[in-house]
C-alpha cells in the first residue's frame, strides 16, 4: 500500500507541472495589465511608479523567468503575494477552503443518499411510472442549468415562501457552531451542486443494478430460497456499487472547482467565489494558488478511489 501511494504521488508530479504551466502561461498572456488596474485613477501614480511596481512583483520579466521563479516559492510553500489584499495569497486562500468543503461534502452526501436509492427503485421497478419519472428527472437534472436552478431555488423558498435564507452561511448575530442555522443556510445550495450528481448516479446505478440482477449468481441465490431483500441488498447491490467507486473518482474535487457558480449565486464565502473575483482583478497570486489546490485535491481524490475500490472489491490488488 505504501509503495503504490507513494507511487501515485510521484506521477502527480509531471500533471500538477503541466496544469501550472498551462494556468500560468493563460493567466499572464490575458489582456490586461494587473499593476495600471491597481492605480487606475490614482493621480499621483507615474508611469516609474508603475514600473517599479512591476519590477516589485517581477512581472517586467520574460514569461519563462516569471515561472521558474514562481515555480522555486512554490516548492517552498510560498504562492506570492495577493496584487490585492498584500498578504500571501495561499493563506488567504485556505481561509475560505473549510466553507467550500463544507459545502461541497454535504452535496456529496446528498448525491450518494438520494441519487444511489433512485437508481436501485428504478431499477426494481423497471418498466412502471415510478421508473419512467426517476428517469425523467434524471433528464431534467442534466439539463438544468446550475445558476438557473439556484435562481429559482431563491425566489420560491427565499422570497416567496421565505423559509429559507439566501446567502451566506449563518444569520448575523447566531453562534458560530450553530449547527441548525448552518444546515439552514446550507440546504438550498448544497442541492443545486448535488442536482446533476443526483441525476448522474441514479441512472448509472440503475443500469448497473440492472445488469447485475440478470447475472447467473443472482438467479443462484434466489433458487437457493434466499429472501428476496437478501438477494437484492447484500448481493446484487454490493456488486452494483463497486464500478460506482470508478464513478466517484475526481467527484469531491469537481464538486469544489464547480462550485464556483453556486457560491456566487448563494453568496457563498468559499474558494470558488474568492478565486472568481481574483480571476477578474487579474491577482495572479491568488489564481495560480486556487487552481493549484483545486488540482491536489483531484489528485488526492483519484487516489482515495483507487484505494477504494480496492478495499470494495478483493479482486483488485494495489501494487
Amino acid at each position: 500500500m505504501r509503495k503504490f501511494v507513494l507511487r501515485r504521488l510521484l506521477y502527480a508530479i509531471p500533471t500538477l507541472l503541466g496544469i501550472s504551466m498551462v494556468v500560468f502561461m493563460v493567466t499572464r498572456l490575458s489582456p490586461g495589465d494587473p499593476v495600471r488596474m491597481y492605480t487606475f485613477g490614482a493621480l499621483d501614480v507615474t508611469e516609474e511608479d508603475i514600473a517599479d511596481l512591476r519590477a516589485y512583483y517581477g512581472l517586467d520579466q520574460p514569461l519563462h523567468v516569471q515561472y521558474v521563479t514562481w515555480l522555486s516559492q512554490v516548492v517552498r510553500g510560498d504562492f506570492g503575494t495577493s496584487l490585492q489584499y498584500n498578504r500571501p495569497a495561499l493563506p488567504l486562500l485556505l481561509e475560505r477552503l473549510p466553507a467550500t468543503l463544507q459545502l461541497a461534502v454535504v452535496a456529496l452526501l446528498l448525491q450518494l443518499a438520494i441519487g444511489i436509492p433512485l437508481g436501485v427503485i428504478a431499477a426494481l421497478r423497471r418498466g412502471d411510472v415510478v421508473d419512467g419519472v426517476i428517469r425523467f428527472f434524471g433528464v431534467v437534472g442534466h439539463a438544468v442549468p446550475a445558476f438557473w436552478m439556484g435562481l429559482v431555488m431563491i425566489l420560491l423558498f427565499s422570497v416567496t415562501l421565505r423559509v429559507m435564507p439566501s446567502q451566506g452561511v449563518l444569520t448575523v448575530g447566531k453562534d458560530v457552531w450553530d449547527i441548525g442555522d448552518r444546515l439552514h443556510h446550507i440546504v438550498m445550495p448544497a442541492f443545486v451542486l448535488a442536482l446533476a450528481g443526483i441525476a448522474n448516479y441514479s441512472r448509472y446505478l440503475r443500469t448497473e443494478t440492472l445488469d447485475v440482477i440478470s447475472q447467473d449468481f443472482v438467479r443462484t441465490a434466489h433458487a437457493k430460497g434466499l429472501p428476496n431483500r437478501t438477494v437484492m441488498y447484500v448481493h446484487a447491490l454490493r456488486n452494483a456499487l463497486i464500478p460506482m467507486v470508478t464513478a466517484l473518482g475526481g467527484v469531491l474535487a469537481a464538486l469544489v472547482s464547480g462550485a464556483l457558480v453556486v457560491e456566487q449565486i448563494f453568496t457563498w464565502p468559499g474558494m470558488g467565489q474568492f478565486t472568481y473575483a481574483a480571476a477578474r482583478a487579474k491577482d495572479y497570486p491568488v489564481i495560480m494558488a486556487g487552481v493549484m489546490v483545486a488540482s491536489v485535491l483531484l489528485v488526492l481524490s483519484y487516489l482515495i478511489r483507487d484505494i477504494v475500490y480496492a478495499t470494495v472489491d478483493p479482486r483488485i490488488t494495489l501494487k
